[in-house]
């Protein structure tokens, strides 16, 4: 290696000691703890207090505001908070006010009784996964604001480690607690780890406002059919001409983009057979007679491990094949490892067959959300990043939320070898949907391309 390489890799590896990518990362951590609170975590508390896999997979539901974010993500982008706007900036002061609310709402959760209250323990974890999603909202928003172009490769980068260092502590690290303390006092203590995300808020700057394009030509476009109508003035025609602008304006934008419903069928199935396969993890190993203990050190830190190891694989993938290739091959994998749930299910209680397992599915779970994360990036355009990319990221979750809400119906009726295979099938329409839009060369007509993103046309 010459010496010029060697400067060239160390002035590459400068970036993430920029305290704005260290502040991603951070952010990341405070948007990643949430999700496993309300999914495999809250999912071992309900299996011990005795609630039905019939239950336990109706819990799903409690995501759908993960969903359906974008309905409320324009207000977000553009209305100030009484206050904390004044006092912190738009972006920070919904940050601030998010991050309080996700935290009184786990707070409630680690109140409520599972065993003797099941509809009010549901109700508590629909207010994290509301709270949750704000936060994710405004995350995503700061922090394609805060980076310049020549960072946000790396922004990505911390934010998906965040975010998988913020799953391993409530999921690995809560199972654990579990072990020694009570779950309400667990998930006390999981509420008191988001001050740090808070903290953080607070000593980063907010973004600069930035040139908004589409969006306010749209806006300058709502000014002109208002100005011929006049008896639509005054505050009707400034809420007019908002709605326009930053409600209908990302949608509209979307949808003349050719295959959009294609696209977004797409975005939605990809995972699908993943989703399905993972709802009932957790219940299925202890089902099979693993221990809280050999859960949390293969499921969740070996499988953290294999993770991490897929995300960097997704990305040399894309580089190496294009953006493309990159989701048929992590596609076909996510796939094919649903079949080793089904032998583990035959084989039983095997600590090394569930150490493979797992392995291979979050290798190729991971590889699979490197090139989504991609493809959902590429998707959005520059003036309406945060609607859009709630839009977007909201449908991936609907696989994980709504469509594998019926796993445990599934599970219960076919048998948990018989599920598995089932799951497999799952994953074969968002195949054939991406068969169909690499032959009409939908997914990669984008207009800008963004920096550490490959659109390589395939």
């Amino acid at each position: 290696m010459t010496a010029q390489r060697l400067r060239d890799w160390l002035t590459a590896f400068a970036v993430y000691r920029d305290r704005r990518v260290l502040a991603i990362a951070v952010l990341g951590f405070a948007s990643g703890l949430p999700l496993a609170l309300t999914g495999q975590t809250l999912q071992a508390w309900l299996t011990e207090s005795g609630a039905s896999l019939k239950d336990i997979g109706l819990f799903a539901l409690v995501g759908v505001p993960y969903t359906l974010k974008f309905i409320w993500a324009p207000l977000v982008d553009r209305l100030p908070l009484p206050l904390l706007t004044r006092w912190l900036g738009r972006r920070r002061g919904w940050l601030v006010f998010a991050q309080a609310l996700l935290m009184a709402a786990i707070a409630a959760l680690a109140f409520s009784n599972p065993g003797q209250a099941l509809a009010f323990t549901a109700l508590c974890a629909v207010a994290v996964a509301f709270a949750s999603a704000t936060q994710d909202i405004v995350i995503d928003a700061w922090r394609v604001e805060i980076l310049e172009e020549r960072q946000l490769a790396a922004g990505a980068a911390a934010i998906v480690f965040g975010y998988r260092i913020g799953m391993l502590v409530s999921s690995a690290g809560a199972l654990y607690l579990a072990t020694v303390f009570a779950w309400p006092l667990v998930y006390l203590a999981m509420a008191a780890v988001l001050v740090i995300g808070a903290i953080t808020v607070l000593l980063v700057g907010e973004p600069e406002s930035k040139p908004r394009g589409d969006a306010e030509r749209r806006f300058a476009e709502a000014q002109s059919w208002l100005a011929a109508r006049p008896h639509l003035s005054g505050a009707v025609a400034a809420v007019m001409a908002w709605l326009y602008a930053s409600v209908a304006g990302p949608f509209l934008q979307f949808m003349s983009r050719k295959g959009w419903i294609g696209i977004l069928l797409f975005v939605m199935l990809f995972k699908l057979g993943d989703s399905l396969a993972g709802v009932l993890a957790t219940s299925f190993y202890l089902n099979l007679g693993f221990t809280k203990a050999e859960i949390a050190e293969v499921s969740k830190l070996y499988g953290f491990a294999a993770t991490m190891l897929g995300l960097f694989l997704g990305g040399w993938l894309m580089q190496a094949v294009g953006l493309y290739r990159a989701l048929w091959v992590c596609g076909i994998l996510q796939m094919g490892s649903n079949l080793l749930f089904a032998v583990l299910a035959m084989r039983g209680h095997d600590l090394w067959f569930l150490a493979l397992t797992v392995g291979v599915e979050n290798l190729a779970s991971g590889m699979g959300t490197a090139a989504l994360v991609a493809y959902l990036s590429a998707l959005c355009d520059i003036a309406y990043t945060a609607t859009q990319y709630a839009l977007l990221s909201s449908l991936t979750a609907v696989a994980r939320t709504v469509l594998s809400s019926y796993a445990g119906f599934m599970a219960e009726s076919l048998g948990w070898p018989l599920f598995f295979l089932a799951t497999t099938v799952a994953a074969l329409p968002g195949l054939a949907l991406l068969a169909w839009l690499t032959r009409r060369g939908a997914a990669t007509r984008i207009v800008e391309k963004r920096p550490g993103i490959l659109l390589a046309e395939d």
